[in-house]
């Protein structure tokens, strides 16, 4: 039989499974913690740094990956304080520049409060939050993706740039890449990039609303239905 702890999240009393974390303790009672790199059930890595929230401990506040954070009897998490959102924001609005092409980002920076770009469109089509080489590597066990190269060289691709024969053609690593659903108009051109946003009313709940948030369904959950720009 499963124990059960108790934390604070945002001021409302959660009820978990011992071992789960806060993120999964969170989204359980429909408190919105934006993410974009957790898997339910792979290893978490806290990749993204969308799922930041604040641990209350001894008086102190630490930033940390909700995600990576496990939940333990009477701890108090602040998951949408006014430091947290402004961290988040600035994530979202670096993920959403490097890959504007995915509308799951497009979706995420909606729900972080991103209105305008501060920073160059890059069009990235990878932003390394590692879905595609956990899913190989822990549920189909062929590790036949993995990351190569440090810094900006570093990248998703075959041992030595070559497909291996264990490598078992499921495509899961495409099924779960965030970079897979593209903007309701198609791929943005280099030079024409831009922020959407026009399914806000739809991605984003109210604020501080407990049990209103639209789980993060990687973009495909919404389509704006072919409205003009």
């Amino acid at each position: 039989m499963s124990q059960y702890i108790t934390l604070t999240v945002d001021g409302s009393i959660v009820r978990t499974p011992k071992g789960s974390s806060v993120l999964d303790a969170a989204l359980l009672y429909g408190i919105c913690i934006p993410h974009l790199c957790h898997l339910p059930t792979m290893s978490e890595v806290g990749a993204c740094r969308l799922c930041i929230v604040e641990h209350v401990q001894n008086g102190r506040l630490k930033i940390t990956t909700s995600c990576t954070l496990v939940a333990k009897e009477g701890m108090v998490i602040n998951a949408n304080s006014d430091r947290v959102r402004k961290l988040r924001h600035n994530i979202a609005e670096l993920l959403v520049t490097q890959a504007p092409n995915s509308k799951a980002i497009q979706d995420i920076a909606v729900k972080c409060g991103v209105t305008e770009a501060r920073y160059p469109f890059r069009s990235d089509d990878c932003v390394l939050c590692g879905r595609c080489v956990r899913v190989c590597e822990e549920t189909y066990q062929a590790r036949a993706i993995g990351f190569v190269g440090r810094g900006e060289h570093r990248r998703v691709d075959f041992p030595f740039g070559v497909r291996p024969d264990f490598c078992k053609r499921c495509w899961a690593c495409v099924d779960l890449c965030p970079m897979k659903v593209t903007p309701c108009e198609g791929p943005m051109k280099p030079g024409e990039e831009y922020l959407c946003g026009r399914c806000e009313s739809t991605v984003n709940p109210p604020q501080y609303a407990v049990g209103s948030c639209t789980r993060c369904d990687m973009g495909e959950g919404f389509s704006c239905e072919g409205h003009a720009r």
